[in-house]
């Protein structure tokens, strides 16, 4: 690869936002999904010169490919790992790995490097600027974004769950109409890359392993996730029962006058929300503080008040009532909050058996916490592992096993660990890839499960290797559930 170089070297890209003349400047983009082709079509509209990059040419890539092409870009499939020479910026789109060969060329010639969330904040309405509520962690950030949405909306503000939910956040900012506040989920591929995001509040819910495909190590990928509390203007929240969030907030350099807040699914301390009784309770936003708790919501409330349902739920009551929402908001937004398709969903029950969708369970803490759900389960597991280590989901619910069915391409992965600490737990292995391959794996677990167990679809893998997303493997789940009474 040759060699490349700026050729705006006295391009001052700090001072860059809506307003600015974007003329000269010259970005290339890395991704054409959803939020790499809204990145394209902002920077193409603001009239910079434009190249975008993607490995993949599948049929979406080139029906975006060429409607950024009528407009002015420059679209080039087939190879990501290069980069252009002349270039002045990079933007990468949320999953590009800040260990790609495009990224550590960049790197070595001291290239800007933007990822999603930094655009966006760049291109906010400099007039109407929406204050930012972020969420992150392994796991629980759409729920809580969603709850915080519904909040927000019962308060009566112009809002939106974005980022790494729904529409592209980069698409929501340039929205000719302002927004009141965003609730913006953020995934730790999104973060590594940012530089002047300052959030009125963020939550980092919960760390265990995951992505270590696109980070290297651990530690990468926790200090990717710590980035999250980085600016933050009003509160910094971290989970009380998870020692890594706590110092994640302790280490953040944040604005002055910025709170640490704590949630915690017992009774709470001062500068704490927390569940006293039945109650969601607030000790810190309110000015007396030291002596009462303000009544938030009833555990009720919850349309699924699961313990992991009632931690996230506080989580978007801290985040709301650092914006200032008011208790009655937060009762009813809780009330009307309604659970994301793939989120430990009843499907089905076929003699005396419950089928669970919980497909979104992508890395093993959300698979160990969906299995703790249940007493006796016929587990389905495997995808892409993405790095991880099965061994302590195994150690701490093998008793919880009936049986295990797996699919997938790692799926040997959990079967050797099955096989050092389960022992006894039978195994049946689904190895096609063909379109009918969840029907089989549905059909093989009916037959293992009894009357009163679960058979419980928490595949702790990404689904890329066999499926479109994770939406598409519930769904084809549930389908294959809805053809056993047929």
């Amino acid at each position: 690869m040759g060699t490349a170089v700026k050729i705006m070297t006295s391009l001052n890209l700090d001072d860059l936002n809506r307003n600015s003349d974007w003329s000269h400047v010259r970005v290339c983009v890395v991704g054409l999904g959803v939020a790499g082709f809204a990145a394209a079509d902002a920077l193409v509209n603001l009239g910079s010169e434009v190249i975008v990059i993607d490995a993949a040419t599948g049929e979406r890539q080139k029906e975006r490919a060429t409607i950024l092409e009528i407009l002015g870009a420059d679209v080039r499939l087939g190879d990501d790992s290069k980069l252009p020479e002349g270039i002045d910026l990079l933007v990468l789109s949320p999953g590009v790995s800040p260990l790609a060969p495009i990224v550590v060329a960049a790197q070595k010639i001291d290239l800007p490097i933007w990822g999603e969330l930094e655009l966006a904040w760049r291109l906010r309405d400099p007039k109407h600027p929406a204050p930012w509520l972020l969420v992150t962690g392994t796991n629980g950030k759409t729920t809580t974004t969603l709850m915080l949405e519904s909040i927000l909306l019962a308060a009566g503000k112009r809002t939106l769950a974005a980022g790494n939910i729904g529409r592209s956040l980069v698409e929501v900012v340039m929205d000719p109409t302002p927004w009141d506040v965003l609730a913006i989920e953020v995934g730790a591929p999104q973060l590594p890359f940012v530089h002047t995001i300052s959030p009125q509040a963020a939550v980092c819910l919960n760390l265990a392993e995951d992505h270590i495909d696109l980070f290297g190590t651990f530690a990468a990928y926790r200090d990717a996730k710590a980035r999250v509390y980085e600016r933050c203007q009003v509160a910094a929240i971290f989970n009380v029962a998870d020692a890594e969030t706590i110092r994640m907030v302790e280490q953040a350099e944040v604005v002055d006058g910025c709170r640490a807040i704590g949630f915690t699914a017992g009774i709470p301390d001062i500068s704490m929300v927390g569940v006293v009784e039945e109650f969601l309770v607030d000790r810190a936003f309110l000015e007396n503080r030291r002596e009462a708790a303000l009544e938030l919501a009833e555990i009720t409330d919850l349309a699924i008040p699961a313990a992991h349902n009632i931690t996230n739920a506080l989580a978007a009551c801290a985040l709301a009532r650092a914006h200032g929402v008011e208790a009655r908001a937060i009762r009813d937004g809780l009330r009307a909050w309604q659970p994301a398709p793939h989120r430990i969903a009843h499907v089905g029950q076929v003699a005396g058996v419950d089928y669970i969708d919980d497909s979104k369970a992508t890395n093993t803490h959300a698979a160990a916490t969906s299995l703790a759900s249940y007493n006796s389960v016929v587990w389905i597991a495997g995808g892409m592992a993405k790095g991880q280590d099965f061994d302590q989901l195994v150690l701490d619910n093998a008793h919880r096993m009936r049986a295990v069915v797996l699919l997938g391409v790692d799926q040997e992965l959990i079967a050797a660990a099955l096989e050092r600490h389960a022992p006894n737990v039978p195994i049946h292995r689904v190895t096609t890839k063909e379109t009918n391959a969840m029907e089989i794996v549905v059909s093989k677990a009916a037959s293992l499960a009894l009357a009163g167990d679960t058979v419980l679809l928490a595949p702790g893998c990404a689904s890329w290797d066999m499926f479109r997303d994770y939406s598409a493997r519930g769904e084809a789940f549930a389908d294959a559930v809805a053809g056993l009474n047929k």
